[in-house]
């Protein structure tokens, strides 16, 4: 099993929960106010009046199968508009209960 964690901007909140549906993916965990910054180019996203905006994160767990997929469509919404930011990290589930 592989874990898919995927921080995102809230305005592609929609985008996010739609290919989750169009990929079967049913099982996950959604934080809604997630705060943060961009490693490379991304602009604060805080809350704050200075920084308004927020992201949201979410945690799914997934065959190994339906990583690549999961992949192709964070990219193709980051691939839309850059500068609203959405990524994705995976890590390898070694044991589950």
């Amino acid at each position: 099993m592989k874990a898919v964690f995927i921080v995102f901007n809230q305005a592609h909140t929609e985008r996010v929960e739609y290919i989750l549906d169009q990929l079967g993916i049913r099982g996950f965990t959604w934080w809604s106010q997630v705060n943060g910054r961009g490693s490379k180019t991304g602009e604060p996203r805080m809350g704050t009046h200075t920084w308004p905006e927020m992201n949201s994160a979410l945690m799914t767990v997934v065959s190994p199968g339906e990583v690549e997929p999961l992949l192709e469509k964070v990219k193709k919404i980051d691939q839309i508009n850059e500068e609203v930011g959405i990524r994705a990290f995976v890590w390898d589930i070694v044991q589950s209960l």
